[in-house]
């Protein structure tokens, strides 16, 4: 038991679980939109776990799938997989009780989550292997999370509806933008060992524009998001803040200076989408 308790802290630390801080906000914002307040607690309580759930079968997945990729890269060579701590096997079966939690909670909400589980985990899983196929695998991830609202909707209404849409593109573009730049760290490896994305492919200048374009498209998708659900001040204050927080995240990095990704890619990202929650939430509770 000691054993196994070990490995599973090991695995939950290299899928860093705690990141599931960056779509959850966003789902939680979905289903606050569809209830038109907070949802019930047991709707809330489902889609939190179906959340954790699913990132945390992708996360796994993906550490299994790029394990060789990772040992031959020296800032992920120490990794629990390519430096032994973990075994493939243990990965393996932690991805599948992710995968059947993620399966039973679908079930708990209602016939149309239930029955679309297996869409959302075939695009979470895909992603591992996109950057093999396409330069453009950052759009692929920016869509695993941004399902998210889009799920979270369907799992308090039973329905979709196509205004909620936007709010996945948005967070599609926006994980795009931020993982653009986070690529610009394994630049010449990526190039050595024949990956593909977009700073691979066109270059660390020309991905930093093109994740700023990326950016822009997701405050463009927000205002618009404003308008659609009839959001006021408050939510609007929301999307400046982001915005702001956008512009200060591109400002502590540049195509010459990398060293301060980290706090780029997960502190603001992360004070992005909580920020964006509780604005949005706060908008949402005074007009009920």
């Amino acid at each position: 038991m000691a054993s196994l308790w070990k490995s599973t802290v090991v695995t939950l630390e290299m899928i860093k679980w705690e990141h599931s801080v960056f779509a959850l906000p966003f789902a939680l914002t979905g289903a606050m939109l569809a209830a038109g307040g907070w949802p019930t607690l047991r709707v809330l309580g489902w889609i939190i776990v179906c959340m954790v759930a699913a990132r945390s079968a992708a996360m796994a997945f993906n550490r299994l799938a790029d394990a060789q990729l990772d040992a031959a890269n020296p800032r992920t060579a120490m990794r629990a997989l390519p430096a032994g701590t973990l075994s493939n096997g243990f990965v393996a079966g932690f991805v599948v009780v992710s995968i059947a939690l993620f399966v039973f909670g679908a079930a708990m909400l209602n016939r149309l989550t239930l029955e679309l589980a297996p869409v959302a985990l075939l695009v979470v899983l895909a992603y591992s292997y996109m950057k093999r196929v396409t330069r453009w695998s950052h759009l692929v991830l920016g869509l695993a999370l941004g399902i998210a609202p889009s799920a979270a909707w369907i799992a308090v209404r039973g329905s979709l509806d196509l205004r909620i849409i936007v709010l996945t593109a948005a967070v599609l573009l926006w994980v795009g933008g931020f993982d653009v730049l986070y690529a610009c760290q394994d630049f010449e490896h990526d190039r050595s060992v024949g990956l593909n994305s977009v700073p691979q492919a066109f270059g660390i200048p020309a991905a930093f524009w093109i994740a700023r374009l990326m950016h822009v498209g997701m405050l463009l998708m927000l205002c618009w998001l404003m308008e659609l659900f009839g959001l006021g001040r408050i939510a609007m204050l929301g999307v400046a803040l982001v915005a702001g927080l956008l512009f200060y995240e591109h400002s502590i990095i540049s195509p010459n200076d990398l060293r301060r990704m980290n706090a780029a890619f997960f502190t603001l990202n992360g004070v992005i989408s909580v920020v964006f929650f509780v604005f949005v939430a706060a908008d949402v509770l005074v007009r009920k």
